[in-house]
């Protein structure tokens, strides 16, 4: 059988320019873009599946095809009758994003209340990744639900990755977003936190200080993203500096650090050394953000004998 990375988290419908006033219909979220970066390096040794809640409704049935479509699996994903995907539109400027968001009632908020089809998909898995927007758009109730499972799973001996991915808009008040995430990242074996963010909002002087901080929170291993100054990489040993790879033209940044993430577990996964999977992660996320919107197909992609 198989080995099962299970991604959990909201995927919602994506819409970017298309050109002349159009929109153009996708589908993405942080979680689910790692997952789908994750399963484009993945041999078929490996399951890549993804945890959420999704309403009844047609656009739901539509994102469950592109899933399942895309060889990402969906068996364990909850439907909630009344409730819809969220939705999100990309604005860019000189290839960088903002976002504007419609989620007030999405599914995706109520994927942790089902305490029994959480376990029965964290049981499956052997990697168990999430992020600090996971544990954002969750009650306090179902936060705890989610972190108590995944607690669960590390003691188990699974892996989990963690993507801080800080986005204050989200949360009540910023000290409330910075215990949530410490908490998230107390359960995590593996973190991908960005340093501009944990600057921004825990006041690091440095990566090597981002790096330091989620170690003492108990991570085996931390990969600070630092944008074009490369990424830090701390585990049992001395800092490891990998260079970012260059990016021409920069189109686009959604999921340039989504893609990373992927990317890296991929080649982690497949038995790589943490600085050649950094280097390989590094010329995807390069590619990815060569090209309009969160997932690129694979003809733009490089492969791993590459790295």
């Amino acid at each position: 059988m198989p080995k099962t990375f299970l991604s959990i988290g909201e995927c919602m419908i994506e819409l970017s320019q298309a050109g002349d006033g159009h929109l153009k219909k996708g589908f993405a979220g942080d979680s689910f873009n790692t997952a789908w970066y994750a399963r484009a390096f993945l041999g078929n040794d490996w399951r890549v599946s993804y945890f959420t809640a999704l309403g009844t409704d047609r656009l739901s049935d539509e994102m469950l095809s592109f899933m399942n479509g895309a060889g990402i699996a969906s068996d364990h994903v909850r439907r909630i009758e009344g409730r819809n995907p969220g939705m999100y539109m990309i604005h860019l400027k000189d290839g960088e994003r903002s976002f504007q968001y419609w989620r007030d009632t999405s599914a995706a908020k109520l994927l942790a209340e089902d305490g029994d089809r959480l376990r029965a998909a964290i049981d499956d898995a052997a990697l168990v990744y999430f992020s600090g927007i996971t544990l954002a758009i969750l009650s306090p109730g179902d936060r705890s639900r989610l972190l108590a499972e995944i607690r669960r799973a590390r003691e188990l001996g699974k892996t989990v990755a963690f993507d801080p991915n800080l986005r204050p808009r989200l949360w009540e008040n910023t000290e409330t977003m910075c215990a949530a995430v410490s908490d998230g990242a107390r359960v995590a074996t593996m973190i991908f936190p960005s340093f501009d963010d944990e600057h921004s909002h825990f006041g690091d002087a440095n990566p090597e200080a981002t790096a330091k901080r989620y170690r003492d929170l108990g991570a085996e291993l931390v990969a600070v993203k630092d944008g074009e100054n490369g990424i830090r990489i701390m585990s049992a040993g001395p800092v490891t500096h990998v260079p970012a790879h260059p990016a021409n033209p920069v189109r686009d940044t959604t999921s340039a650090g989504d893609s990373f993430n992927g990317a890296f577990l991929a080649m982690h996964l497949r038995g790589q050394p943490c600085r050649d999977a950094a280097a390989f992660a590094a010329k995807v996320a390069a590619r990815v953000i060569e090209q309009p919107g969160a997932l690129i197909g694979s003809d733009h992609l490089p492969q791993p004998d590459a790295a």
